[in-house]
């Protein structure tokens, strides 16, 4: 099976943490990964982009320009990017910062999380990328939650190693709001 997910925001919503996330969290499953990250010049308030590919088999480009998946962090990233959702593909959306009225995306899912909102009810508003993480993987079923638990070591520096259970509780959130 091949798996292929875009994710978009601004710099500091952890973008690129995500995609690492997701890259690693397939490699602990035996997955083959390509992952591009793109990014503005600015360290936070740009543009922040990432595409990660995963694959039992080859993964093929990591450019992708109908994603099966699309999980869009600002209005911008919104605005620019849903429409490019391939058909029966899914849009995931920070409901918190993004107003999806009058917006449909003919043959595909627009999924709201308000994962803003989730994040500061957690206590750290910086954990949006957890959410958005954990909205992912139930809706789509890719990666199972332990290997995005065992990622967490990978992913994060070793210093942060003491907000892995903080993370995980915030991917697990996620993954409830994206049932509803």
């Amino acid at each position: 099976m091949r798996y292929d997910v875009f994710f978009a925001g601004y710099g500091g919503q952890g973008v690129l943490l995500a995609g690492n996330l997701l890259s690693y969290a397939a490699i602990h499953e035996g997955k083959n990964v390509s992952f591009f990250p793109a990014y503005g010049v600015e360290k936070r308030g740009g543009a922040a982009m990432c595409t990660v590919v995963f694959a039992d088999g080859d993964t093929g480009s990591p450019v992708v320009g109908n994603p099966s998946v699309s999980v869009l962090l600002n209005q911008l990233s919104f605005d620019k990017y849903a429409a490019k959702v391939k058909q029966g593909g899914v849009c995931i959306v920070n409901s918190s910062l993004v107003d999806t009225a009058g917006v449909e995306l003919p043959g595909g899912e627009i999924v709201l999380v308000p994962m803003n909102q989730i994040a500061l009810d957690l206590g750290d508003v910086r954990m949006v990328n957890m959410v958005a993480c954990g909205a992912y993987i139930e809706k789509t079923g890719a990666l199972k939650s332990e290997s995005l638990e065992a990622a967490l070591k990978k992913a994060l520096p070793e210093r942060n190693h003491k907000l892995i259970p903080a993370n995980v509780k915030a991917m697990d959130a996620g993954a409830l709001a994206a049932r509803g």
